[in-house]
């Protein structure tokens, strides 16, 4: 989901304003200049391009066109995909096949079959994802710790109830139990898998759009607002940072209960079906969907820290957030897994279980990571890191109360020890790692480079991502940032990069 460069200039406030140094304020929403003064840029770093500091030509690129190369190929690219690995109409599921299939039928043909192949969904489709979120809905209810995210710019906590392990367990054994009592196939989720991304694809586009007005008329907090880039950018990167629907918080439902859940339980149910077609277990695809397994089962150990980054506390509610997380990760995070049911990676075990060991060895250390981090924040910098008493920077930042005009100082600690002390974001390292591992288990010599797809957006995406968030800390902490990064050298790869 590469975003444009509009949306990565965005900050958290309601909706971004130009900042008020040696200029007149510009025209917005919010009415009280308390409001106003939300997002100017904190301890002196420069104001950021917005929507409302651009030309018409740079509005029109960078809010129109280019969000509508992400609006118009992805719906029609999970078609194709959808298509390509569970249709009997393709001789194999991977880049030649595909191509074969263009050969034969144009590619005019092409995309009509995909689109005639997922449709709107069928019944069974539908049926089978209202189960699944009312089983994700009764489990959001669990009892727990409340944990809290950090500030926005207009002062608001968000909280949640840290319940995500409890969830992936009882999900987990409510799959087999309804499996093993013959409610449904295990195998269920490859079966339906096309007519689910359509009709995903069309309840993705259609909850976007009541999400764009939500967020302009009935917002949940002062997170809100438009961004000044029109209504093609506002529906692409959303018009709320914090929506909920009856005190259900959307991103926590979408991007953790139900996308990471469904890609959770799509290993196991691919390996079951491939299985049953071939009569063997193949080790490629059993070692990736262990892996993935256990990969997720650490996402939902460490939600909370998900609910603080930059995915949460930045990335609105909208087409690139929201309807990513309902199909774009179905989609394609389960690309290399579904290639291999019709077509096995032919590896052995040995060859499978080493590379096996590589990817899994990635999610260990991801977690030891993130886990490092979250455990130094939630004690404020006491006790230790690898032993010893961690460095770290005390950075200063300002929220603003957009009722009162009320400026908070607070503080965040930058941590410059451990794995942080090495790289700034070397957690990406080893998620990329574990998501080259699951590419290489189905092997690409055999499966051609489409099994590799997943794992180079990834990249590309936490690169990006990672240039981001930077962008982020240096406008939000200023001189602290600056401070940071010259302690802590490199970005993602030590020495490298």
């Amino acid at each position: 989901m590469v975003e444009t460069r509009a949306a990565r200039r965005r900050s958290t406030s309601p909706a971004p304003r130009r900042s008020t140094r040696g200029r007149s304020k510009s025209p917005g929403r919010s009415k009280s200049p308390a409001a106003r003064r939300v997002s100017e840029p904190q301890n002196d770093t420069p104001a950021e391009l917005t929507p409302y500091d651009m030309t018409a030509a740079q509005k029109a690129l960078y809010c129109y066109a280019l969000p509508s190369l992400l609006l118009i190929p992805c719906p029609v690219l999970v078609a194709v995909l959808a298509f390509c690995t569970n249709s009997d109409a393709i001789e194999s599921p991977t880049a030649g096949g595909l191509a074969a299939y263009v050969s034969e039928h144009g590619a005019s043909g092409l995309l009509s079959d995909s689109f005639e192949y997922v449709g709107f969904g069928d019944a069974t489709a539908w049926a089978f994802l209202g189960c699944f979120n009312l089983v994700a809905l009764a489990l959001y209810y669990l009892p727990g710790p409340t944990k809290t995210g950090p500030p926005t710019a207009t002062g608001h906590v968000p909280a949640y109830v840290d319940n995500g392990v409890a969830h992936c367990l009882l999900f987990t054994a409510a799959y087999g139990a309804g499996a093993y009592l013959g409610f449904f196939d295990a195998g269920a989720l490859f079966d339906c898998f096309g007519p689910t991304i359509g009709a995903l694809n069309i309840f993705g586009l259609v909850f976007c759009g009541a999400l764009y007005f939500k967020g302009l008329y009935a917002p949940s907090t002062a997170d809100a607002g438009s961004s000044g880039g029109g209504p093609v950018f506002d529906y692409y990167w959303g018009t709320e940072l914090y929506p909920r629907f009856l005190d259900v918080d959307v991103k926590k439902f979408v991007n953790c209960r139900f996308s990471m859940t469904y890609w959770q339980l799509a290993g196991l149910a691919f390996c079951y079906r491939s299985y049953t077609l071939h009569g063997a277990v193949d080790p490629g695809l059993f070692f990736s969907a262990l892996s993935q397994y256990v990969y997720l089962v650490k996402f939902f150990i460490w939600e909370i820290g998900y609910m603080r980054s930059i995915d949460i506390i930045v990335d609105r509610a909208g087409f690139y957030e929201t309807w990513g997380c309902l199909v774009w990760v179905p989609c394609v995070y389960t690309l290399h897994s579904r290639v291999l049911v019709h077509s096995p990676s032919g590896l052995s075990w040995l060859s499978a279980g080493a590379i096996f060991a590589v990817g899994l060895a990635g999610v260990g250390l991801n977690y030891w990571a993130d886990a490092q981090r979250m455990t130094f924040r939630e004690n404020q910098g006491k006790g230790k890191v690898w032993g010893k008493k961690p460095k770290f920077i005390r950075a200063k930042y300002v929220t603003v109360d957009p009722d009162t005009g009320k400026r908070t100082e607070r503080t965040s600690l930058l941590l410059a020890s451990g794995w942080w002390g090495v790289a700034r974001h070397l957690q990406y390292s080893f998620e990329l790692t574990a998501a080259w591992s699951w590419g290489f288990l189905a092997n690409p010599s055999k499966n051609g480079p489409l099994p590799l797809f997943y794992a180079a957006f990834l990249t590309i995406l936490l690169i990006h991502r990672a240039a981001r968030d930077e962008e982020k800390c240096l406008k939000k902490y200023g001189k602290y940032y600056e401070q940071y990064m010259a302690a802590v050298k490199y970005k993602i790869v030590p020495y490298v990069y």
